[in-house]
């Protein structure tokens, strides 16, 4: 097995192919800062917006995450 050589690969290997992700598995596992942030990050639409799969459960698509972090590497690849 190819042993990940970029952050972005080690953080897509942490997540599935597909389906849903619930905030309490991206923060503090996939992403490093706090629930706040988080949220002032989806306010500015700077994050993808989570979905309500039932009136007390919010999750977000693993595509969109998955996307979310190819744009932050490819930034900084750039930068």
């Amino acid at each position: 097995m190819k042993k990940p050589t970029k952050l972005s690969e080690v953080l897509l290997n942490e997540l599935p192919k597909t389906g849903y992700i619930r905030q309490s598995q991206i923060i503090p596992h996939i992403l490093p800062f706090s629930s706040a942030t988080l949220w002032r990050k989806i306010k500015a639409k700077e994050f993808p917006a989570p979905i309500k799969l039932s009136k007390r459960v919010t999750a977000w698509r693993v595509e969109d995450i998955r996307a979310w972090l190819d744009k932050l590497h490819e930034e900084a690849l750039s930068a």
